[in-house]
């Protein structure tokens, strides 16, 4: 048994030695937090525009009742 924890941990030990070897890892994470704020922007800007039209389209009298 001590010897997998021992393999678990050099395994864990060599792949955070490895990241840290590639400093442009870092620019994921702003990368994935400004798509989902524009994704997000881009829907509620979409729902306002579907909200207006809907009111528009509901206001007009076709002088049916």
């Amino acid at each position: 048994m001590l010897h997998y924890f021992r393999t678990l941990w050099e395994l864990t030990r060599a792949r955070i030695t490895l990241l840290r070897g590639q400093p442009e890892r870092g620019e994921i994470t702003t990368t994935v937090i400004v798509t989902a704020l524009m994704a997000i922007a881009a829907i509620a800007i979409v729902a306002i525009i579907v909200a207006k039209l809907i009111q528009k389209a509901n206001s007009i009298d076709l002088g049916l009742g």
